[in-house]
């Protein structure tokens, strides 16, 4: 019992790395890398993110490289960059993390490229909540795969995410189910400024930072 608490524990100081506060070299390597992974995945032939969905989507969200470690006890985090789209295009990057926790007889770990596409305005709605729960607050469901593919399925064609992931490592699989996004406002903070507000960050006020000029372009040349 004292080793299982003992792991636990030490999960736990892992997973609260999410909420470590931000500097500003850490947003632009998030911004990067998210679109560095973006590229990859739908530069992969026959795969990748359908056209057609991600042309709907209102935002669209990479967490790169999400951790996942389990050990009797299992725990996963990841931060990323969600951007939405505006009158004039894809919006500058907010900062945003993810966290999920498990119990079971599991062992190993993994690295896990995470995309999710907010399809409605009520998952855009809780994508600029300070947190929600995926599953609960808002419906979720595994995206289908394939640049012609459609999702062929209600739950699919009704759910407000629609989530992806990319994975590396001895863990196979993961599910969005459960887990628990929420806003990295030190991030925000951290590119933009003390006085920055999400909604701000969503609609376009906020210019596009140098940063993040790449993100954009791999999402313009993807997307409608």
């Amino acid at each position: 019992m004292l080793k299982r608490l003992l792991i636990f524990s030490a999960l736990v100081l892992v997973v609260t790395q999410v909420a470590v506060a931000s500097d500003r070299d850490d947003d632009v390597a998030r911004t990067q890398k998210a679109a560095q992974v973006f590229k990859e995945i739908m530069d992969t032939p026959d795969k990748g993110i359908p056209h057609d969905l991600l042309n709907k989507a209102k935002c669209v969200a990479i967490i790169p490289g999400d951790k996942k470690l389990a050990f009797i006890f299992g725990g996963s985090y990841g931060r990323g960059v969600a951007t939405c789209r505006t009158a004039h295009g894809w919006s500058a990057p907010m900062f945003v993390a993810i966290d999920e926790g498990s119990i079971g007889f599991q062992i190993g770990g993994s690295s896990t490229d995470i995309i999710m596409l907010f399809m409605n305005d009520h998952a855009l709605h809780s994508l600029l909540s300070d947190k929600f729960k995926l599953g609960g607050d808002a419906t979720v469901a595994a995206g289908p795969v394939g640049r012609n593919a459609t999702a062929a399925t209600d739950l699919k064609l009704n759910a407000e995410i629609l989530s992806y992931s990319r994975s590396k490592g001895v863990f196979a699989g993961i599910s969005l189910d459960g887990a628990v996004m929420q806003a990295d406002k030190s991030g925000d903070q951290a590119l933009y400024g003390t006085n920055v507000d999400r909604h701000q960050i969503v609609d376009g006020t906020i210019h596009v930072p140098a940063s993040a000029h790449s993100l954009i372009h791999e999402l313009d040349a993807y997307s409608s």
